[in-house]
């Protein structure tokens, strides 16, 4: 059974940093696109980044350029989001899924990438707050 389970979130003062892992099951995730997305309560969501089969990032979410890096841990079987510099405005659930088919290079555009989503994490809450 595939799965995706993030960890990592939790309550960071203005300025902190926090790495948040998407951890998968049941697929080889390096094989795979893996993005992650955030949601605001009442919002829609939004995706943040995308790391490909080929490691190559893109980003969808000019608020955070240069704030956030994706990687990829494979040993673990994982993706890695770190956040850095972070405010009160990133405050959120932070979501990651796995692109569809095996192979798919990440969508240059947010709209396709919600296309080509295959499996959903449960998603991590990070909260920025002095």
């Amino acid at each position: 059974q595939v799965q995706l389970v993030e960890s990592g979130g939790g309550l960071v003062q203005p300025g902190g940093s926090l790495r948040l892992t998407c951890t998968g099951s049941g697929f080889k995730m390096n094989d795979y696109g893996v993005a992650w997305f955030r949601q605001v309560t009442g919002k829609e969501r939004e995706a943040v980044s995308c790391i490909g089969p080929t490691d190559f990032s893109t980003s969808y979410m000019d608020s955070v350029k240069g704030r956030v890096t994706i990687s990829r841990d494979n040993a673990k079987n994982a993706v890695h989001l770190d956040l850095s510099l972070l405010e009160p405005e990133d405050t959120a659930v932070y979501v990651c899924a796995s692109v569809m088919p095996r192979g798919r290079p990440c969508p240059s555009y947010e709209d396709h990438l919600r296309q080509v989503i295959g499996t959903w994490g449960q998603g991590t809450q990070v909260t920025v707050s002095s």
